[in-house]
């Protein structure tokens, strides 16, 4: 009889190849993780940390601030290592988030929207502040397992999918860089960053593998946007482990070119993503049109598109 928990489920996704516009491009396909996004990464080696090291405990509340992902995580593995958790989340989070936190049963506590995801942080910090003893605050946006997450599993997750990627097979598509030897074919990886953790962890590890790969930052085009997520840097608070120098370029994505690519990838790729999703692959597609035609170029679908159902993107529906 297995002995398998949700945490045991968390990593190994798979690549996607990405067949669009004449370009060839590879997504990480993280809403394979158990609670749907990549968020499960980080969550469990922050908890799992805690654990070992004494600093969460039973009697202690797993808090923190999201706009819905890591939350998630964080109720999920609650709910299955037996803790409660409390979550700061701005009010305007989609309904399908709220429910799937509370159907975790998790508490939520409702931040100003117009503050967004650093509200809900101040907040979360205020809480953590008022009870050290009662709470345990992971602080994602500061705590290096986040980033330490997708270094050590991540990253080398796709060099070892990259290592095997082979030819196209349909005629009339650039020809892909077979590896030898084993060695992964990679040019250049693409992402953006809410908490930073996914791209600053995969960046540190790709480039120490492979110093040439192009590191490339995605960015949402103004502090005023939809990219459910991500954060717009120059105008929010920033990560503690954020660090812009890894990154050899900067993209900005806008709301409806994200908004558009995600309905594309349903439509004609038949992978149902989110927003943050949407605006990765525009940015891939982006690079494509100027990168050699045996580029090897890697992103991430950072979460399933079933908790936006009711948001604008899917209105006409």
């Amino acid at each position: 009889m297995s002995d398998l928990n949700v945490l045991d489920c968390v990593g190994n996704t798979p690549l996607l190849e990405i067949n669009m516009d004449g370009c060839r491009i590879y997504a990480k396909a993280e809403y394979f993780n158990p609670s749907g996004s990549v968020k499960d990464r980080a969550a469990k080696l922050m908890l799992l940390e805690a654990i070992a090291d004494g600093r969460l405990t039973k009697d202690k509340i797993i808090l923190d601030s999201t706009s819905g992902n890591t939350g998630i995580a964080y109720a999920m593995f609650g709910a299955a290592l037996g803790y409660k958790v409390t979550l700061c989340l701005p009010s305007n989070a989609s309904m399908e988030r709220k429910k799937i936190l509370k159907a975790y049963g998790a508490e939520i506590i409702e931040t100003d929207p117009l503050e967004s995801s650093d509200g809900a942080y101040l907040k979360a910090v205020e809480i953590a502040k008022s009870d050290p003893d009662k709470y345990f605050f992971p602080d994602q946006y500061n705590n290096d397992a986040n980033w330490k997450a997708h270094y050590y599993n991540t990253a080398v997750e796709i060099l070892k999918q990259t290592a095997e990627i082979s030819p196209p097979a349909k005629p009339g598509l650039p020809a892909g860089r077979v590896s030898s030897a084993g060695a992964s074919p990679l040019t250049h990886f693409v992402a953006g960053t809410g908490t930073s953790g996914t791209f600053t962890g995969i960046a540190k590890r790709l480039k120490e593998d492979k110093p040439d790969v192009i590191i490339t930052l995605m960015q949402p085009d103004s502090p005023f946007h939809g990219l459910e997520g991500m954060k717009h840097m120059e105008t929010t608070l920033k990560p503690g482990f954020f660090n812009r120098e890894i990154a050899d370029r900067e993209i900005e994505v806008g709301t409806e070119e994200a908004y558009n690519m995600v309905r594309r990838l349903a439509k004609e790729q038949g992978i149902f993503v989110g927003v943050s999703s949407g605006a990765n692959v525009h940015a891939a597609l982006e690079i494509a049109k100027t990168a050699p035609k045996d580029a090897v170029i890697v992103t991430i679908l950072c979460d399933n598109g079933y908790r936006y159902l009711t948001e604008p993107i899917w209105r006409d529906l």
